[in-house]
């Protein structure tokens, strides 16, 4: 199997709040279409250090990550953004790689959002058995 990628709209989350109260412009706030490596084995959404310039992103905390190579790293980790794939949204903390490295979306936002990988056209798709409304398991 090869790799599968998904092409994402990131929001800037306090801006989108911002907006609700009225303190800035809908279109003001600042979002972005970004090409992501869709990685079941990653945990959470990871963007680059370009990423969270141009959203202007706070960093909030410090986390380690295992990278592939079994190394140990320490990545920042930036405030909510939302997350919209199609018809699907979803609101996680991203971690922030260093420069441009490739984003990854990892298995957290992928199953908040419905999202499956199919494997015969290695594409990211909105899971089929529940096209128009994700469900979620609660037991």
């Amino acid at each position: 199997m090869g790799l599968s990628y998904a092409e994402v709209e990131i929001a800037n989350y306090d801006d989108i709040a911002a907006a609700r109260r009225g303190t800035i412009r809908p279109d003001e706030v600042r979002r972005m279409k970004v090409n992501c490596l869709a990685d079941s084995g990653a945990l959470m959404l990871a963007i680059n250090e370009d990423i969270s310039t141009q959203l202007g992103l706070v960093k909030i905390e410090e986390r380690l990550a295992e990278l592939a190579d079994g190394s140990i790293l320490s990545f920042p980790v930036v405030s909510p953004v939302e997350l919209r794939f199609g018809n699907r949204k979803t609101v996680v903390y991203a971690m922030v790689l260093p420069k441009n490295a490739e984003p990854l979306l990892g298995a957290i936002p992928m199953e908040d959002m419905d999202l499956v990988i199919e494997p015969k056209t290695q594409r990211v798709i909105i899971n089929p058995s529940m096209p128009y409304i994700s469900k979620k398991p609660m037991k």
